[in-house]
């Protein structure tokens, strides 16, 4: 039977097919409540993510700078889900947490302002209200090319990818090619500010759209 090892040096045994949000669980309800994602040796994880190995395992919660790193990264998500659907026939392109917050990269139909922000926020706060699990899936290489068929950019970065599984995450019916870790559920996100929206060019390439 494989064991973790926790930071305090305690062992748990774990079962075939338990999750890091089990072992959070056995570790301390109140815990388990505010993790946000899992460490196992080292590396982030999801906490629907199985521990069939065993290993080093930590909890991360919201209040570490690891923890709000992924709490923006999913928040940058729930952004650019609130902008397809305000907005359909967007393109998204990257959409990382930075020091101070996040950014998306999107590819919008007309023409957005500040003006449109408010509006954003409050898809968003709706998004955040329907508490919409938030679901790692692994595709072949073909299959993530299929799902980005009408997406130039995401196109791109897959044939960039090498052959393998690749990773999407998926909310209700918003979709996105990302390495993740993220949330569990998109109610797990709290007060977020969007503060403006700036023009930009592809890979920082003016001769890009």
């Amino acid at each position: 039977m494989a064991s973790v090892k926790l930071p305090d040096g305690k062992q748990l045994e774990i079962e075939p097919g338990q999750k890091a949000r089990d072992v959070a669980e056995r570790i301390g309800k109140r815990l388990a409540r505010d993790a946000v994602v899992a460490k196992l040796d080292g590396e982030l994880i999801d906490l629907e993510a199985p521990l069939d190995g065993g290993g080093e395992f930590e909890v991360v919660t919201g209040d570490s700078s690891e923890g709000l790193e992924v709490l923006r990264h999913s928040t940058a998500h729930a952004m650019a889900q609130a902008i397809v659907e305000l907005y359909p026939g967007s393109k998204l392109t990257l959409g990382p947490p930075i020091e101070n917050g996040f950014f998306y990269d999107i590819e919008v139909a007309g023409r957005l302002t500040d003006e449109d922000l408010p509006r954003i926020e409050e898809r968003m706060r709706e998004i955040v209200a329907r508490d919409l699990p938030i679901v790692r899936e692994e595709v072949s290489k073909a299959e993530a090319e299929d799902l980005y068929v009408d997406n130039p950019y995401k196109k791109e970065i897959v044939e960039a990818l090498e052959d393998g599984e690749i990773s999407v995450y998926k909310q209700g019916d918003f979709f996105d090619l990302c390495r993740g870790p993220h949330v569990p559920s998109t109610g797990r996100l709290g007060a977020f500010k969007l503060q403006n929206i700036a023009g930009a060019y592809w890979r920082g390439d003016e001769k890009n759209p």
